[in-house]
């Protein structure tokens, strides 16, 4: 599928570019990274919200004190931030891929078990919440209620550990090609896949690249012997459709180019605006220039408004946003004719409509979509002052939006509602009739309500 263009630059780029400011804020990188090099796995993962829902204790238990020290390991070495910035995400809004699961490592026993990291399904995917657990290869594992409980085969980390492992991450220039003439990887396709042959205990044989959400490419992986690089071509003759589909699947981060590599290129981010670790190993690789300090933030001009043939100020005093060169009780007699019915001061006007629908909500917004609800608050009282009370307008209807959302997530979690709410709306409460599809009505969730509503319901195959 081609790829739009918006000024030259394609979409995909433009949409990771806000993914690259929202996602993963600052202030989320330094709290994990200071609790992780504390030692303090589990509070380096609260504070890049990723909930852990495994017990050491159990797995001890279990699978023995050797498997458990290899995972103790593998939990202190995770950089929960980094692993979230590596996260594949869908178009058009660049959230994580909702319901999917995603194996971080193997380790072999008597009952391999994986340790994956899982996404909530859509429509409980407020806060943009991720979860670390256990999956057994023999099934054993309970999986609670999640849609997807088994490891990605498209979405393979534990064959990349230098996306999320702190210790790795110096392996991420090497790992990853930079062609710039397309953003698929194809220098090291023979290289990836005989990693991902051999972590299935194999040798040579044949896989598949995904190009688009209808086609793939089918290669074998050969070699005149062990002592030569291995490469790859195209099978001679391509199986049926059922034997294409079983075949083993080059990883998403093994077939494309790091995406952090492509925006450096489009000059749609600079160095210093990358993950740390991202940073210095591509600066230390020789693919990125050396990082500089950050400018600092100049502080703000209150607003101005032409008021009664005068540029008036609005500017923040005493946590709320008032009119400056009026006097208090020039303003408390104001708000009384407002609220008698007559024309307010244009002071009042601006500042009515900043707090209804500021120049900052789509910033609000992209913070809110990506969970960074703590980051939209600054957006807020930096804007309005903490003390502001919300009138009725946009601003305050995506605040309850995203408030009302994370109730969805938080019912998933508890295992209260285990499918979309309204998955029952038709026939019996567990399961719809055949044939029927949910009306809509004012109890529908409005995600699906707009959904239905459009000429064409997105694709998840629109991702990247």
């Amino acid at each position: 599928m081609a790829a739009h263009l918006a000024n030259g630059i394609p979409t995909r780029l433009l949409m990771w570019q806000r993914v690259r400011e929202y996602a993963v804020p600052l202030s989320m990188i330094e709290t994990s990274t200071a609790r992780r090099t504390a030692g303090d796995w589990a509070g380096a993962c609260a504070a890049a919200r990723v909930d852990v829902d495994l017990d050491l204790r159990a797995v001890r238990d279990r699978h023995g004190t050797e498997v458990t020290a290899r995972l103790r390991a593998d939990l202190r070495r995770l950089a929960p931030d980094l692993l979230r910035w590596h996260m594949p995400r869908i178009a058009p809004d660049g959230r994580l891929r909702p319901g999917m699961t995603l194996s971080l490592a193997r380790y072999r026993g008597d009952a391999p078990l994986h340790l994956v990291v899982r996404t909530p399904p859509a429509w409980a995917d407020a806060g943009q919440r991720m979860a670390l657990a256990l999956w057994e290869e023999s099934g054993d594992s309970d999986p609670g209620h999640h849609p997807h409980p088994h490891p990605d085969r498209r979405f393979r980390l534990d064959l990349h550990r230098h996306l999320w492992d702190v210790e790795r991450s110096g392996e991420l220039a090497r790992r990853c090609a930079d062609d710039p003439d397309s953003s698929w990887a194809r220098a090291r396709w023979a290289a990836e896949a005989e990693v991902m042959f051999r972590a299935d205990g194999r040798s040579r044989g044949a896989f598949t690249v995904r190009l688009d959400a209808r086609s793939r490419a089918v290669l074998e992986l050969v070699a005149p012997d062990d002592s030569h690089a291995p490469t790859f071509r195209p099978v001679r003759e391509e199986p049926p459709p059922q034997e294409v589909a079983a075949l083993p699947v080059l990883p998403e981060a093994a077939a494309r180019v790091l995406v952090d590599l492509e925006l450096l290129r489009a000059g749609l981010v600079s160095v210093e605006g990358l993950h740390p670790l991202v940073g210095a190993a591509l600066t230390a690789h020789g693919s990125a220039s050396p990082a500089t300090a950050r400018p600092v933030a100049e502080v703000r001009d209150p607003h101005r408004v032409e008021c009664r043939g005068e540029v008036h100020r609005i500017a923040l005093r005493d946590g709320v946003l008032t009119a400056i060169d009026h006097e208090p009780a020039q303003l408390r007699r104001e708000d009384l004719l407002v609220a008698l019915g007559g024309p307010p001061l244009p002071c009042l006007r601006a500042i009515d409509a900043v707090h209804r629908n500021p120049e900052e909500l789509p910033a609000v917004r992209e913070r809110l979509r990506h969970g960074d609800v703590v980051g939209a608050l600054t957006v807020v009282e930096g804007l309005l002052g903490p003390g502001a009370v919300l009138r009725d307008g946009p601003l305050r209807e995506e605040l309850e939006s995203a408030a009302a959302r994370r109730l969805d997530h938080g019912l998933y979690r508890s295992g209260l509602v285990p499918e979309h709410p309204a998955a029952g709306a038709v026939g019996s409460p567990a399961r719809p009739e055949a044939g029927h599809r949910p009306r809509l009505d004012r109890r529908t969730p409005h995600e699906m309500r707009r959904k239905r509503n459009g000429r064409a319901r997105p694709r998840t195959g629109l991702t990247v």
